[in-house]
């Protein structure tokens, strides 16, 4: 039976009819069946009526890359769509130069590595800055609107934020105050100056750890839950479901919690400066016999409340960094279980980093100022 497609002459070969995709099968079949895997002879193109990237490609396994090349030359009957077609496919086909990997070395892979995290923390303040920029005119434009304030999910997230973080932010800054008065009263004795502890003790709290030791805690405990809540909810869609209902997840889902820890991280500072004092009283009253009595009378009279103010000062501006990062890496949450983790971890290093960073040019603002 006459084939439809290959027309076999001894060594010569002539194709005609439709070299298609729907006749691929078909055609492959046929030169299986008459095993023929590389055309040794003459071949003729001048039968096919019609041709696609499908056929073009048998055909240039049949004759060979390096003929299909020069398909020009002996296939002139050839139209010159055709010949253009299989021209392509040969190129397409050829195998592929075998390059050498280059040389491996580790200054430049470190160098490589740097430059990658460079633009991607640089990416990252970017990011944060434009995010704060969209917090900042959100709340701007709620201002004068107070029908659209949502009071009660702020006083929620002060309790869980503000609350529930006093017992540990009092635990720690008293046990912090204690350390610091050994620590002076170790040093100073020395020097029979003993009753400068009460001054380190309240330059110390006052100043810096106070808001300090506060904000860190917040950091790692209320950034952290900021991002898990608003990444679980962009990961089961509820951000999207949001949006789609005309909601703004600004004004729902960030302004409380920024305005809780614009609330609570001053109320927490407060206590953490009480509870410190507490501590260096309590070590100055055991260790170094000064009494409660006058140790208030010390503070009252070497300790001004410009101390007081410049530390509280710098609490609402870390509340806003910490609420805002923590905020931002939720919504960068991509929906996975491990997202959401990596995430969390990311806003509790860069919350502890940003305060610590904003507290040291702080400090370096105020030496200047002398205040």
């Amino acid at each position: 039976m006459p084939s439809e497609w290959i027309a076999r002459r001894d060594e010569s070969l002539t194709l005609q009819g439709e070299w298609t995709l729907a006749n691929y099968r078909c055609i492959k079949a046929e030169l299986r069946q008459q095993h023929i895997s590389q055309a040794t002879g003459a071949i003729s193109l001048a039968a096919i009526t019609r041709l696609d990237t499908a056929g073009a490609v048998l055909i240039v396994e049949l004759i060979g890359v390096e003929k299909a090349h020069s398909v020009a030359k002996w296939a002139t009957e050839l139209p010159k769509v055709q010949q253009a077609l299989l021209i392509r496919i040969a190129e397409a086909m050829q195998a592929p130069l075998i390059v050498d990997p280059p040389a491996y070395s580790r200054i430049n892979q470190t160098l490589a590595n740097i430059g990658q995290h460079m633009a991607g923390l640089w990416a990252q303040q970017r990011q944060l800055l434009a995010f704060i920029g969209l917090v900042i005119a959100t709340l701007f434009h709620l201002a004068l609107r107070p029908h659209r304030w949502r009071v009660t999910a702020t006083v929620a997230h002060v309790q869980q934020s503000g609350l529930n973080a006093v017992p540990i932010v009092a635990l720690l800054t008293f046990m912090v105050g204690a350390v610091v008065a050994f620590l002076g009263a170790t040093v100073l004795q020395d020097f029979g100056a003993t009753v400068y502890t009460i001054d380190l003790v309240a330059f110390s709290f006052l100043r810096e750890f106070g808001v300090l030791l506060a904000a860190i805690l917040l950091a790692g405990r209320t950034a952290s839950a900021f991002t898990a809540q608003i990444g679980a909810m962009k990961s089961n869609e509820e951000i999207d479901a949001l949006q789609a209902q005309g909601l703004d997840p600004i004004e729902l889902l960030v302004l409380p919690r920024v305005m809780a820890m614009l609330i609570s991280l001053p109320l927490l500072t407060f206590v953490g400066m009480l509870s410190g004092l507490a501590g260096g009283a309590m070590v100055a009253s055991l260790s170094l016999d000064i009494s409660l009595g006058q140790f208030i009378a010390t503070l009252q009279k070497d300790v001004s409340v410009t101390h007081f103010l410049v530390g509280l000062s710098k609490a609402p501006v870390f509340a806003f960094v910490i609420a805002v990062i923590g905020c931002l890496e939720g919504f960068k949450v991509s929906g996975s279980a491990q997202s959401v983790g990596e995430h969390t971890t990311s806003s509790v290093v860069q919350s502890i980093f940003m305060v610590i960073l904003i507290d040291a040019v702080a400090a370096l603002f105020f030496m200047e100022m002398g205040w």
